[in-house]
This record gives C-alpha cells, sequence and structure tokens, in this order.
C-alpha cells in the first residue's frame, strides 16, 4: 500500500481529520456495534480519527487498528490513550500484505481508505481473506461526484475536480462510494447491503455548516491547493475563487449536500 496518500501527513491534515470523524459519528456509526469478545480488524486506521468511536460503540470487543504510516500509528495510539480506550492494539501493517492468518477476525472495519488505493478489489480480497467464515465488513466511502450546493459556482466545481484528479493521478478514486456494492460483491463478499448516508447542512444546521461545510469538506479541496498547481491543473486564481466559492455556500443563505455510503458484507 506505498501509493501516496494525496492529502499529505501534515497536522493541519490530522485536524481536519478529527473535526470530519466528529461531526459525522451519528451518520456513520450509529447502527455499528460489535458484540462482546469478538474481534475486529480495522484497516488503515490512519491518524485515529475513526478508531475513537468504533472503540467506544464496541467496549467489549478486542479491536486491531492497522496502518502503513508509522506516524499516523503513532498519533492514533496517543488520541486512544488520551481518551481513555483499552481495547484496541495498534499494529503497522500493509493492506496489500497482512501479518495475520487466514480466518483471524470476525469482523473487518475500513473507512475512507479504498478510495487511495489503486486495486480496492486486491484489498478487498485480502481483507476477506483474514474474515472468519460467516464473518461480516463493514466499508464507509465518499463520492466527491455526490457534491452539489448552492449558491451554484463553475469555479467551485473545477477545484473539487482539482481534488478528483490528484487522487485519480496518485492510483485512488474519489467517485468510489457509488462503487461500493459490485466491488464487494465481486471480491466474494455475500449479502451485501449498501446504503447513502447524506450530508446537507444550511443554516438551520450550524454545527455540520462548521464542522462539515467548512472543516472538513472545503478544508480538504483548500489543502491541495499546492499540489493541484504544482500539477498544471489549474491556475491560481481560478483555485482561490473556487475555494471562496466553497466558503460562501457556509453563508446564512447557502446549503452543501455530499453523500457518504456505508456497505456491509458477510464472508
Amino acid at each position: 500500500m506505498n501509493q501516496e496518500y494525496v492529502h499529505g501527513y501534515e497536522p493541519n491534515e490530522a485536524v481536519r481529520l478529527q473535526d470530519q470523524a466528529d461531526t459525522l459519528v451519528e451518520l456513520l456509526h450509529s447502527d455499528t456495534h460489535f458484540s462482546e469478545g469478538c474481534t475486529v480488524l480495522e484497516a488503515g486506521c490512519g491518524v485515529g480519527a475513526q478508531t475513537i468511536t468504533l472503540a467506544r460503540n464496541s467496549s467489549g470487543a478486542k479491536i486491531t487498528s492497522v496502518d502503513i504510516s508509522a506516524s499516523s500509528l503513532e498519533q492514533a495510539e496517543s488520541h486512544a490513550r488520551a481518551a481513555g480506550i483499552d481495547n484496541v492494539t495498534f499494529q503497522q501493517a500493509d493492506i496489500f500484505s497482512l501479518p495475520f492468518q487466514p480466518d483471524s477476525f470476525d469482523h473487518v472495519f475500513i473507512c475512507f481508505v479504498l478510495e487511495h488505493l489503486p486495486r480496492p478489489a486486491d484489498a478487498l480480497a485480502n481483507l476477506r481473506a483474514v474474515l472468519r467464515p460467516g464473518g461480516t465488513i463493514t466499508v464507509i466511502e465518499g463520492d466527491h461526484g455526490s457534491t452539489y450546493f448552492h449558491p451554484e459556482n463553475e469555479a467551485a466545481d473545477a477545484a473539487i475536480q482539482c481534488q478528483v484528479e490528484l487522487q485519480r493521478m496518485a492510483g485512488g478514486n474519489a467517485h468510489i462510494g457509488r462503487q461500493l456494492y459490485p466491488l464487494l460483491s465481486q471480491s466474494g463478499f455475500d449479502s451485501v447491503r449498501v446504503s447513502p448516508r447524506m450530508v446537507y447542512a444550511d443554516a438551520s444546521k450550524p454545527d455540520l455548516v462548521d464542522g462539515f461545510t467548512k472543516k472538513t469538506f472545503t478544508a480538504m479541496i483548500e489543502g491541495t491547493r499546492g499540489s493541484a498547481l504544482e500539477a498544471g491543473i489549474i491556475e491560481p486564481a481560478a483555485f482561490d475563487d473556487g475555494v471562496q466559492a466553497l466558503y460562501r455556500t457556509a453563508e446564512p443563505d447557502g446549503t452543501f449536500c455530499y453523500t457518504f455510503f456505508k456497505a456491509v458484507g458477510k464472508k
């Protein structure tokens, strides 16, 4: 799993990931609970932004959280200790070369990871191999093609497309959310179910406007500025206009929509 993480590993990205996790707890995690004593593999835990909620929702489960980045794991472990989490073990590992025996886990949880991988079906096949028969996988991904907002703005669309193109250039897919059903089915999982989880933010939902429109989505697009300019995808003024237009959707008369997709399958 040596492909580049398109958002980078700077401290502000860790903050953005935590803002995203905090804002979306209910939307993404409310129906994920693992039973007492079961074993769970969290694949690609990053800085642990999702790990805290996962561990709290399933406090009796034994969770192993892995990531390829040693620095991210260090942050994840630090966050878990600070939160008083004691049911998670952190381990450095590559999804494409997992250090576990077949049939090792009752459940697998993977969130915002497949979008960055050049071979997501192979990753899913590897994760299926370490699941016990009858075990489940839970996958959560976004889809940048689901983004729409008011006021509409072509510069904002162009800035978002920079993120999509950078992710494609890095081997990933920013539109992967819509593909979860065929990906899991083709990777051998049964009883696959996918549910869309829409974020809709307007002035009546100030926490979402701040936590998602500003601090999660627009901050993510804004963070790609250097890479987009270096790659020659867009001119500086056009990118800046697009980011400002995205922040404009957070004004009292603006609205913002984005859809995540959550899939569950069984081995």
